[in-house]
């Protein structure tokens, strides 16, 4: 799937690209964890240095997360889980890459919410400015089959529904809603 956006006077767009994980340790994956998916999405954007700064804010809604799967929460990269920043993923161009996995196999459903944004550079408060958006996802089966979720793009009312929990968990930022004239 390619997700256009516009930023800066300029338009770029995100390509995501899921996958099943047949052979997981090229991926850096447990052997076990074969069958999982895998997402990748890269940024092409003609900005440079500054200006191509952006970010990955992910949500997921997880039947074994803490409210069985009815309310979406932060997914951070592992290694910076408690820092103080919504963004799972920060720099030029990044790409979000995700390959989630249970060493448990049983029945569950888990579905991301996955935003590329960007924070201006010239403000005093930092603020998140969401530019695209898409959802992807994984079911399993209680036989341990997994089946995984096509990417479909996200709107604004989407982005907009999680600004409330943003706000809550990360009090230092500010969340804009998703301008309708960001998008291309």
């Amino acid at each position: 799937m390619i997700l256009p956006f516009a930023h800066d006077g300029e338009t770029g767009h995100v390509t995501v690209e899921l996958e099943q994980v047949d052979d997981p340790l090229t991926i850096g994956k447990h052997p076990a964890t074969r069958g999982f998916p895998c997402c990748t999405t890269t940024v092409e954007y003609p900005g440079r240095g500054y200006r191509a700064m952006f970010g990955w804010v992910q949500f997921v809604r997880s039947t074994d997360n803490a409210s069985g799967g009815a309310d979406f929460e932060m997914d951070p990269f592992v290694l910076f889980e408690d820092a103080p920043s919504p963004y799972a993923f920060f720099g030029l161009a990044p790409t979000l890459f995700d390959a989630p996995s249970r060493a448990e196999r049983r029945s569950m459903a888990w579905l991301a919410h996955s935003f590329l944004a960007h924070t201006p550079l010239d403000g005093a408060e930092r603020r998140v400015l969401p530019l695209a958006g898409f959802s992807w996802g994984f079911d399993m089966d209680a036989a341990g089959g997994i089946t995984v979720r096509p990417a479909t793009a996200l709107t604004t009312a989407d982005w907009d529904g999680h600004v409330p929990y943003l706000s809550a968990a990360h009090p230092a930022w500010g969340f804009d809603k998703w301008q309708a004239d960001e998008r291309p």
